[in-house]
């Protein structure tokens, strides 16, 4: 069953922030968009190159009003070592959330059964808790920022003009369609 359109469950989670430790619940995440990025796990090899690449977008997702929070079943002690052992990681501003206890990565259904970790997923909510987008993805696959940043301004502009869809390929200032009887076939 697709978790679109779901809310997001009650969680709490204890993260790296700002070089600080923190909790975050659910109640947190609610009143704006949220990224969950959850990933295998710290210290391995595709995953900091994603980690990475999110936090040289993390200005303009911010600046959408988008808050990202990291998530793997490494603790915040682990987040916290592997940010200040890796360049990459070393980069990361947002929330690196711990899910030792792996609630948030069944509450998204993501566990990779019978290792302990996340599969590589993204999830875009929306400010009402509403999971808006999936994307999963194999093992050795990465995912790239750039392309959440554009499904992100995506539905964003969905989100603030009814009626109306971002068809392929939809950049931010293109025309968009408002589906009617009067397209069918026309597309």
């Amino acid at each position: 069953m697709s978790l679109i359109n779901t809310q997001i469950l009650p969680f709490t989670a204890h993260a790296y922030h700002a070089g600080e430790f923190v909790e975050v619940t659910e109640a947190d995440v609610r009143g704006t968009w949220a990224i969950f990025f959850f990933y295998p796990g710290d210290f391995t090899f595709v995953c900091p190159t994603e980690l990475g690449d999110l936090a040289e977008h993390y200005g303009q997702l911010q600046d959408l009003g988008v808050e990202v929070y990291s998530v793997s079943t490494d603790s915040h002690f682990v987040h916290k070592a592997w940010h200040a052992a890796s360049d990459e990681v070393g980069k990361v501003q947002y929330f690196m959330l711990g899910d030792s206890n792996l609630e948030l990565t069944r509450n998204f259904e993501v566990e990779r059964l019978g290792s302990g970790q996340a599969d590589r997923a993204t999830f875009l909510i929306d400010p009402q808790g509403t999971i808006q987008y999936i994307e999963q993805t194999a093992e050795g696959i990465g995912r790239s920022a750039a392309e959440l940043l554009r499904k992100v301004k995506a539905a964003q502009y969905v989100a603030a003009h009814p009626g109306e869809v971002c068809p392929a390929k939809w950049e931010e200032g293109e025309e968009t369609l408002t589906p009617s009887i009067d397209l069918v076939g026309k597309i």
